[in-house]
């Protein structure tokens, strides 16, 4: 039995070996010889993976003779799946087999030489580049020009179009005396002059527009009053009327309760109908309520309506920047500023110190999911340019702080590019799964997140999507070749590491994964020339490419040695 498994038929699959995620995975199957198996015998194929000093024993394939009956005229087959933790050092490695003949009534074994029948493991897949991304929160501050409205209406009497004295000394006049004498900037002044409907307000056609008219001339005095002078000349006014226009007759009748509603629904029914306006208004006389309307809900639409539209007061940036760092370092107190003002004076310095700072002092101020995430978020911006694990801590307890105020996809964004600080990114991945929504710079910063997770947990199709949606950067674009290459999709693959070289003509990795990608495609020419221009821009890429078996084929011949030398 030992000598006939000599011409045992083993089959690796892949072979080599290929790390995806945490594991090596592969299958194994095996053809024995005609006539081997012997009857009350059984044949063992205890298998191997050797590398350094260290074994890993796997599950043996074991044929025995009775589960053969026709071993005489057919060969046995069996196969098995195989799956190893991954650690670095397997890197350099092989897998053997041994065959043992055994009869199990003796107890009598017999041992053939160790094969080897596969080379160590590939590591394409660990050449994924982490990304981390910082999510701010909105600040909610409008640094823009705002205008706000200020409404004031007047009313006349019956067919005229004078501003009366009681009206100038009602509430409403002194709120508008008020608001002219305050020289607030104003960019417009919009004044609708109307007419209720009855007959003797339709004989005057131009008494809306004389309404309006009436209250520019008084706002104009009042501006002359208060010494405007060149101000009133940036001012916009802009004078309207409304005539024969049924709308607001029917708006005041809609909140009217003087009368019942199959009465509103006779006028709405003349109002709605066929004719002119002024047959419409003739046919209202007809209705028994029409002397009540003309007391009690006409009076309301002989109006001149004022809309001012004011700029709002705000602090420049500068006095902002200045009175939050003083916030920040407790010389002032945290109520002189807003929380929108405070949060939004760190997206004007490019300090994280500074940010850091006025982040705590507004966690202080508010305690706030804002704040709070916006604290996180500058740490993970400190830890993506130098101390990685204590920014990281430092991250998280303010990010589980805002999760517990408010777990929205901009929090579990940070909570995800903190779990893959700390290496954990089936963690990162949950936090993901919880991060849609985003928007814009946001959603593609995080994307290149999820696609560097994507690939480190080998969904390899999902992550060419991602990556293909991240921010294009020379990074993201690494990725996206890298997972096009673990899809098998060589030939896009060449693109994306042709694109992330030119975003950074330094990254040697970019053209160490054409090489691959060309390796597939059996572009022998494609793979001496990048493995040349990668090892140029990273001389510590020769060792790698040497003991790479994507380049198996090649690392024998002397043109790509050469370009290792």
């Amino acid at each position: 039995m030992v000598k006939l498994a000599q011409d045992q038929n083993l089959t690796v699959t892949p072979n080599p070996l290929e790390v995806h995620a945490d594991s090596v995975s592969f299958e194994m199957s095996a053809d024995l010889p005609v006539k081997m198996l012997k009857k009350g015998k059984v044949y063992t194929l205890n298998t191997f993976y050797k590398y350094g000093d260290k074994e890993e024993t796997l599950e043996p394939i074991q044929f025995k003779a009775e589960d053969y009956p026709n071993a005489d005229s057919q060969q046995p087959k069996a196969s098995n799946t195989y799956t190893m933790a991954y650690n670095p050092a397997m890197k350099s490695g092989a897998l053997e087999v041994q065959g043992v003949a055994s009869d199990p009534k003796n107890g009598k074994t017999k041992e053939s030489a160790r094969l080897s029948v596969a080379p160590g493991v590939i590591t394409t897949s660990k050449l994924v580049q982490p990304v981390y991304y910082a999510t701010y929160a909105d600040h909610g501050y409008n640094n823009q020009e705002e205008l706000i409205p200020t409404k004031v209406d007047f009313f006349f009497d019956q067919g005229r179009a004078t501003l009366k004295y009681s009206e100038q000394r009602s509430n409403r006049g002194k709120k508008l005396n008020a608001f002219i004498a305050a020289k607030n900037a104003t960019r417009t002044v919009t004044i609708t002059g109307t007419h209720s409907p009855e007959g003797a307000e339709r004989i005057n056609s131009g008494l809306a527009k004389n309404r309006a008219a009436a209250i520019e001339s008084y706002y104009r005095k009042q501006m002359r009053k208060y010494d405007y002078k060149g101000m009133a000349d940036s001012i916009n006014f802009i004078v309207k009327d409304v005539i024969q226009d049924w709308k607001a007759f029917k708006d005041s009748l809609a909140l009217y309760d003087g009368i019942s509603s199959e009465e509103k629904s006779a006028y709405l029914d003349i109002v709605n109908g066929a004719g002119s306006f002024e047959e419409k208004e003739d046919q209202l006389h007809t209705l028994s309520t029409y002397n009540k309307i003309l007391r009690e809900l006409y009076p309301k639409l002989r109006v001149a309506k004022t809309n001012i539209l004011t700029v709002k007061e705000k602090k420049t940036d500068a006095q902002i920047s200045v009175l939050a760092k003083m916030i920040a370092d407790g010389t002032a107190p945290a109520d002189t500023l807003s929380e929108e003002e405070l949060m939004y004076s760190a997206s004007l310095t490019p300090s994280l110190k500074e940010k850091e700072a006025i982040f705590m002092a507004a966690t202080k101020k508010s305690g706030s999911w804002n704040a709070h995430n916006n604290l996180g978020a500058t740490y993970i911006a400190m830890a993506m340019e130098g101390d990685m694990s204590g920014n990281a801590d430092k991250a998280q307890a303010q990010l589980e702080i805002a999760a517990n105020k408010n777990a929205n996809a901009t929090v579990h964004a940070n909570l995800a590019s903190v779990a893959l600080m700390k290496g954990n990114a089936y963690k990162a991945m949950d936090h993901l799964n919880s991060a849609s929504g985003l928007s814009g710079d946001d959603a593609a910063g995080v994307n290149g997140v999820r696609g560097a997770v994507q690939i480190m947990i080998a969904n390899y199709s999902s992550a060419v999507s991602s990556t293909s949606s991240a921010t294009n950067n020379a990074v993201n674009l690494f990725n996206k070749g890298l997972a096009q290459v673990l899809n098998k999709d060589y030939q896009n693959a060449l693109t994306s590491f042709k694109e992330a070289s030119e975003k950074d003509s330094n990254m040697g990795l970019a053209y160490y994964g054409a090489a691959i990608a060309s390796a597939h495609l059996g572009d022998e020419a494609g793979v001496t020339e990048n493995i040349g221009k990668a090892v140029k821009a990273d001389p510590e890429l020769k060792g790698k490419a040497l003991e790479d078996l994507e380049f198996a084929t090649y690392a024998t011949t002397e043109q790509f040695r050469s370009m290792l030398n």
